[in-house]
């Protein structure tokens, strides 16, 4: 089978996009993949470090700059000129666009030839992309099933969750003493996506300076885009709290923890779930479509995690729900209940098996 796999423009698109065609060369030795991506975005080198074949497009997501738009429309076209000679040439059974903007003139092509595709939406709100390409779709996976009303043009639409719960499923503990937390305290994990939060990382600092949190201990994560050592020198009270940029093995750590406290990018999410962590989830405000908010307002909802506003947050409120969460043995038994649920989904072979029966 010949799949061609295209996404692209961050971690989000990306890693659910290889997370589906690592279920393809699973299930399929004799599959052949192509993916399709930006010629200046992160997937330019995750990709073929993979050992993927790789092609790339010049094409960039709209602005306001009416010059670069302009230049962009043009772009688009040689984009599709380009995906023709490349789908002529490699014949593939079904393309799978995993979002980001770069999809779109691959779906829109594949569509032109008559060739099967597929889309999945990671998000509660859909992409713009995904939103325009969903109407060229033959079939689209979503993650949550909130977005079902919004891709009406679509011809069909299965419920499928998000690829990055399997790799969860698989995950090992990392030792937590290796890091210097002790065996007999409870350890809070805390991540505000890879690149950090200044905003959320101020709001923090009153709660961490604070003896409220004297009686377990904190991983704090605060990004890559942070300045640590400035960061590091405003706290006054380090006891049991460990700073650290970034993590390269998240799920690993996450898995040791008994508290993880987030930001709701739909991986994670499902990450923490596969791992049946119970989770305080703090939605960016400063997304597309403000999806992070919906994205954790419907598991909520389904009481899988627990929700707190940036814009609520003070050290007491933080503290009680952390205190609640880590020592509610009835409260922690509800969340796992409903987390165990969504494991029963298993995301890839459900997109695997979707797209076998669509190529039929």
């Amino acid at each position: 089978m010949n799949i061609i796999v295209s996404a692209g423009g961050s971690g989000g698109h990306i890693y659910p996009a290889l997370s589906i065609i690592e279920e393809f060369q699973k299930r399929d030795k004799n599959v052949k993949v192509l993916y399709i991506g930006t010629h200046n975005r992160m997937e330019k080198q995750i990709v073929p470090e993979k050992g993927i074949p790789y092609e790339s497009l010049e094409i960039y997501g709209f602005t306001k700059d009416i010059k670069r738009d302009i230049k962009n429309v043009f772009l688009i076209r040689k984009a599709e000129k380009k995906c023709l000679h490349l789908m002529k040439s490699f014949q593939p059974d079904v393309v799978i666009g995993v979002g980001g903007y770069v999809t779109y003139p691959v779906i829109k092509t594949a569509k032109k030839l008559g060739i099967k595709t597929f889309i999945h939406e990671q998000n509660s709100r859909p992409g713009k992309v995904n939103y325009l390409v969903s109407r060229y779709a033959d079939l689209v996976g979503v993650t949550f099933k909130s977005s079902m009303e919004y891709l009406k043009k679509a011809k069909k639409i299965i419920y499928t969750g998000h690829p990055s719960l399997d790799g969860a499923l698989h995950t090992k503990k990392i030792d937590k003493t290796l890091l210097g937390f002790s065996v007999s305290k409870k350890l809070v994990v805390y991540v505000a996506g890879s690149l950090g939060s200044s905003s959320l990382n101020q709001k923090m600092l009153s709660f961490l300076n604070s003896d409220l949190h004297n009686s377990y201990e904190i991983l704090y994560i605060v990004g890559s885009n942070i300045n640590i050592e400035e960061f590091k020198k405003s706290l006054t009270n380090t006891k049991g709290v460990k700073i650290i940029p970034y993590f390269d093995n998240l799920p690993g750590i996450m898995a040791s923890s008994d508290l993880v406290i987030s930001r709701a990018g739909a991986g994670t999410l499902f990450e923490i779930m596969g791992l049946e962590k119970p989770s305080i989830i703090i939605p960016s405000p400063n997304v597309a479509n403000n999806h992070q908010y919906y994205n954790a307002k419907e598991l909520e909802e389904n009481q899988v995690i627990e929700v707190l506003e940036e814009k609520e947050i003070t050290k007491e409120v933080l503290a009680e729900k952390i205190n609640i969460l880590l020592n509610n043995p009835e409260k922690i038994k509800v969340l796992k209940e409903n987390m165990a649920k969504y494991k029963q989904i298993k995301p890839s072979e459900t997109i695997y098996k979707a797209i076998k029966e669509l190529t039929k």
